[in-house]
C-alpha cells in the first residue's frame, strides 16, 4: 500500500501540473498572456547556492547552466509535493474517492507561493505589483493555481477509476 501511495501521489502531481501546463498553453494562443519562462526558476534555484535568494530582476541575472531544465524541474516537483499535501491533508483515503473541494482549495491555495515567495524574490514585487498590469497577472495566477487544484481532482478521479 505505501508504494501504491507514493506512486498514486506522485501521478496526482504530475496530471495536475500537465493540466496546469495545458492551460498555459491554451491561455497563449487564445489570450496572448505569455507563460511562464520556467528557465528564469532555474536561474533563480541555480543562484541560490551561491547565497543570492533575491533579485531585482531576474531575467537581468546572470544565466546559470542548465537553468530550463532546472526550472522546468522545479516546477513538477513542486506540483508534487503539492499532491503529497494534499494526500496529508486530507488522508489516503481522498485517493479512492477524491472529491473536489479539498483538491481545489489546496490548489488556490498555492498562489501563495508565488505571490509571496517566487514573485518578490524574482524582482516583480509582492503579488506581482511591479508588474505592468498587477491586477491580470494575480487573476491569471489565480486562475492558474484554481486549475492545478482541478487537475489534482481529475488525476485522482481517474485514476481512482483505473483501479
Amino acid at each position: 500500500m505505501p508504494c501504491t501511495l507514493a506512486l498514486f501521489t506522485l501521478a496526482i502531481g504530475l496530471g495536475a501540473t500537465l493540466l496546469m501546463d495545458g492551460w498555459a498553453l491554451l491561455r497563449r494562443h487564445l489570450l496572448g498572456v505569455p507563460a511562464l519562462d520556467y528557465a528564469l526558476v532555474g536561474r533563480w534555484v541555480g543562484h541560490m547556492p551561491r547565497g543570492q535568494f533575491r533579485h531585482t530582476a531576474i531575467g537581468k541575472a546572470a544565466p546559470v547552466a542548465g537553468e530550463r531544465a532546472l526550472g522546468w524541474a522545479i516546477h513538477y516537483l513542486t506540483g508534487i509535493v503539492f499532491a503529497a499535501a494534499l494526500v496529508t491533508f486530507t488522508g489516503s483515503d481522498w485517493l479512492w474517492q477524491p472529491t473536489l473541494l479539498p483538491a481545489l482549495l489546496l490548489g488556490v491555495g498555492t498562489v501563495a507561493l508565488p505571490f509571496l515567495l517566487m514573485q518578490p524574490a524574482l524582482g516583480l514585487g509582492i503579488a506581482a505589483a511591479k508588474t505592468a498590469n498587477p491586477a491580470r497577472a494575480r487573476l491569471h495566477s489565480l486562475i492558474t493555481h484554481a486549475i492545478f487544484g482541478l487537475g489534482l481532482y481529475l488525476t485522482a478521479r481517474l485514476l481512482a477509476a483505473l483501479t
